[in-house]
């Protein structure tokens, strides 16, 4: 199944560590949704926003068991349309908090992912935003 990833999820080390073999990633962005970073990643809709991510090619039994592991527990998933490189559009399905359950921040993890970000060569404005969540 094709899952779009947009928190360190995008990092391959971590899902091969959960044992997630993924493959065939792209890079693509979510439009009308924002990146929000509480404890952990989520998105939420906000008209002409659009989230970055990758979207990888994954095992259905090994996503769901890793969306059964209590920090994401409560992530659901939704089905979404990727914009992709090519300018493709692909199906794909994503995992988001409700936003009623979206507390704290965590500046540690804006960091790590503004990182990934950057390493995944993310436009420099979105960039922006995350280095901006990991200094509050």
């Amino acid at each position: 199944m094709e899952v779009f990833f947009y928190g360190l999820f995008m990092d391959h080390s971590i899902l091969l560590k959960n044992g997630i073999t993924p493959s065939n990633p792209r890079k693509g962005y979510l439009k009308d949704y924002a990146l929000v970073i509480g404890n952990r990643a989520s998105l939420v809709p906000s008209k002409n926003d659009r989230s970055h991510g990758i979207v990888m090619t994954v095992d259905k039994d090994a996503i769901t068991d890793l969306y059964a592991e209590t920090s994401v527990a409560n992530y659901v998933p939704e089905e979404v349309e990727i914009l992709i490189e090519t300018g493709d559009t692909i199906p794909a399905i994503c995992y988001n908090l409700p936003s009623h359950l979206l507390t704290g921040t965590n500046a540690n993890y804006a960091k790590s992912l503004h990182a990934l970000a950057k390493k995944q060569g993310f436009p420099d404005d979105y960039l922006e935003k995350i280095k901006r969540m990991a200094e509050d």
